[in-house]
């Protein structure tokens, strides 16, 4: 990946330019805390992530038909159900494609505090375990475990408020992998950014595989300026760390997720007949094809492909 001239490499990124492994590398940069706390691998595989979609309760149905109609896939059918500690009731349905599955509710009772600030949901081999390997890796855990209809839950943040839900089934869920891994796209600042991706980086196993400086801002809607982007990948999928000044135009910032399609073009004709609105049109970055498309309910999502 081609940098600007004298430009100073992240300490992140100068560790990857070294060729060392990630964590061994962290663990002697300055500011950085010593990942020594080496902490078991909780997850499962990419194919068990899913991007939690709050919309209303009207809207679930047709904002599940336009998500399959555009990446393939089925479906559950709705179900009434708590799925929080607390007193509540919400239509709840899932989706399974090719590029990435979903978890959809659609509350009929107000929601409780803080669900809906989640922004995907982690299947973990053991949820005492994985509570405590996220704690020893500076995640505090914002919900204490509690059991739900089928197994057990947590939600959990990171530095910057990044929020995440563990979950743990009773039965374990047998799915195939996915034609292409979504990427869960993370906003921060520049003050939580090397503590967010040091803990979570700790926590998920996984790699920095690229930490660029000075991405280009049409990548968030600001063509004149630059962000850093950094990318991770670990047992959990892929993860885009977008560090900014938090001076976004919308959409940027409100969609959670990106996924990979084959081809884009076609992908987008697909959303735009199920009820999607494209709300930004294709762009080139990063070897990448990539748009904003906004699904019947509010739920907005990065699209990309590559491009060869």
């Amino acid at each position: 990946m081609m940098r600007p001239r004298h430009t100073p490499l992240s300490p992140i990124a100068a560790c990857r330019a070294l060729g060392l492994a990630g964590l061994l590398c962290l663990s002697g940069v300055p500011g950085l805390a010593d990942p020594a706390t080496t902490t078991p691998v909780v997850g499962v595989g990419s194919q068990y992530d899913t991007a939690h979609v709050y919309v209303a309760a009207a809207d679930l149905e047709p904002f599940v038909r336009s998500f399959t109609a555009t990446f393939g896939g089925k479906s559950t059918a709705p179900l009434v159900m708590t799925i929080t500690p607390t007193p509540s009731s919400t239509t709840f349905q899932a989706a399974v494609t090719p590029a990435g599955s979903i978890s959809g509710f659609g509350f009929k009772t107000p929601i409780p505090y803080p669900f809906g600030l989640e922004r995907t949901g982690y299947l973990v081999t053991d949820m005492d375990v994985a509570v405590k390997a996220a704690r020893a890796n500076g995640a505090a855990v914002v919900v204490e475990p509690f059991n739900d209809p089928i197994g057990r839950d947590a939600i959990i943040q990171w530095p910057g408020g990044v929020m995440m839900q563990l979950y743990w089934h009773t039965t374990a869920p047998t799915s195939a992998a996915l034609a292409t891994v979504p990427e869960n796209r993370v906003y921060v600042s520049p003050d939580s950014a090397d503590a967010f991706i040091r803990d979570f980086v700790g926590f998920s196993h996984g790699t920095v595989v690229s930490d660029v400086a000075k991405a280009p801002g049409t990548e968030i809607g600001a063509a004149r300026v630059t962000y850093r982007r950094v990318r991770i990948e670990s047992i959990f999928g892929k993860m885009t760390v977008l560090v900014t000044n938090g001076q976004l135009v919308y959409p940027y910032g409100r969609e959670t997720t990106g996924y990979e399609v084959a081809n884009l073009a076609d992908t987008l004709k697909k959303a735009v007949a199920s009820g999607a609105v494209v709300l930004v049109t294709p762009y080139t970055s990063d070897g990448r094809l990539a748009a904003m498309v906004q699904f019947p309910g509010g739920y907005v999502a990065e699209i990309h492909a590559t491009v060869q």
